[in-house]
């Protein structure tokens, strides 16, 4: 450890620079370094912090400045049945997270689920999104700018795909407020989240697009796209993939594994996440689908922060047939679910497990089905999720599951 105590200390005199460290010593020992000096200057210990499983090299596309790693307890539930347009048969989800109960809940959901015949579960719409704004004089420079675009797709589809070998533009649609032009552009990125995808050809794509018109680039995002905040235009038309589970689970089970009935958990839907929902103006119709979501997220080396989009969601539950003879219907629709099974943290070593686990690392054969069906084993958890809370509340057992648990 003498080198990165050198190393420390030169920092500490001014000659370096934190971020100069990985310039001077391999990554592990340049994260020696930064420990050795955060220690020093906070009197915090960070020997877990320093315990990590994984060379610290491999974290260089992840992280700047790396003094370690965070451990997170990960669990699996599960196996859950699902039956989607590109994941099939049973798997266990991998979920990391430090909130007890929450793989149990799950795993509870995953069980009803299978009793139920397994979760239907499609992905309905694709599509990643980067929304430049423009600056124009006034109305009629804006009206001629839409015009262009609308005119010139194909021209800016061949100018974003000389940036990308993967990603296609599918489309791109305006929007005009004042002076101001946002171009919302939508990409098939195939198994890749691809956001730094789309970023990239989109640029390429606004550098013809000034050279052509009287526009001028205010910046390559103008927060139409939206990425990383909450945003009605997810809701509607989508962001990553549009998803959608749904079960039907005969009375039987409901009232033996449940506790409580089709139609408490119809009515508590109703009264909780379509109702309650709408009083507090929120974006999110459900009870807990961020839960899955994040853990699933942290699981698998997702974009933590885009945990915002993809707790956009509804759930829906009805009673079907008539009497006491009517089953429980509960959907979960995602609306804005950001996942990919190719760069970012799913190169990481503990990430990319927890991908194997699901059987989807890396590219898919076809293009993008991988990803597809990671959406598909995201929308089954969060099903699983959102029927074991309602139930829990339907029949007021949620504290004393938690009691029990003793979280």
């Amino acid at each position: 450890m003498t080198d990165a105590v050198d190393l420390a200390a030169r920092v500490r005199e001014g000659e370096l620079r934190l971020h100069e460290l990985d310039d001077h010593a391999d990554p592990d020992v340049a994260a020696a370094a930064r420990r050795q000096l955060v220690e020093s200057e906070t009197d915090a210990s960070l020997d877990s912090v320093g315990d990590y499983g994984f060379p610290a090299a491999a974290a260089e596309p992840n992280i700047e400045n790396m003094i370690g790693a965070v451990q997170v307890p990960m669990g699996v539930a599960g196996p859950v049945a699902v039956d989607g347009g590109a994941a099939e048969g049973e798997a266990y989800l991998p979920l990391a997270t430090t909130e007890g109960a929450l793989l149990a809940s799950v795993n509870r959901g995953c069980s009803v689920v299978n009793a139920a015949g397994g979760a239907n579960v499609r992905v309905t719409k694709s599509g990643m999104t980067r929304a430049p704004v423009f600056r124009v004089t006034d109305v009629v420079e804006a009206e001629a700018l839409v015009e262009w675009v609308r005119d010139n797709v194909d021209r800016l589809r061949e100018a974003a795909a000389e940036t990308t070998t993967h990603g296609e533009l599918l489309d791109v649609t305006p929007y005009v407020v004042g002076n101001s032009v946002y171009l919302r552009f939508r990409y098939d990125t195939k198994d890749a989240m691809g956001m730094n995808m789309a970023t990239i050809a989109t640029g390429a794509a606004c550098d013809v697009i000034e050279a052509e018109t009287d526009a001028s680039l205010v910046a390559l995002s103008g927060n139409l796209c939206t990425d990383k905040k909450p945003a009605a235009i997810n809701a509607v038309e989508g962001r990553g993939r549009s998803v959608t589970a749904d079960v039907a689970v005969p009375r039987e089970v409901v009232t033996e594994r449940l506790h409580t009935t089709p139609e408490a958990i119809a009515e508590l839907n109703t009264r909780k996440n379509l109702i309650g929902s709408a009083k507090a103006g929120s974006l999110g119709f459900n009870a807990h689908v961020a839960n899955v979501v994040a853990a699933m997220f942290l699981a698998t080396g997702q974009d933590e922060a885009q945990v915002v989009e993809g707790a956009n969601a509804i759930t829906t539950a009805e009673v079907r047939g008539s009497g006491s003879d009517g089953d429980l219907y509960v959907s979960v629709s995602l609306s804005s679910l950001e996942v990919g099974t190719v760069g970012g943290g799913t190169k990481l070593p503990t990430q990319a497990e927890a991908l194997d686990v699901l059987g989807i690392r890396g590219g898919g054969d076809p293009a993008g089905s991988n990803a597809d069906a990671f959406a598909e084993y995201i929308a089954a958890g969060a099903l699983a999720g959102e029927l074991s809370l309602l139930s829990a509340l339907a029949s007021r057992h949620l504290s004393s599951a938690h009691a029990e648990l003793g979280r």
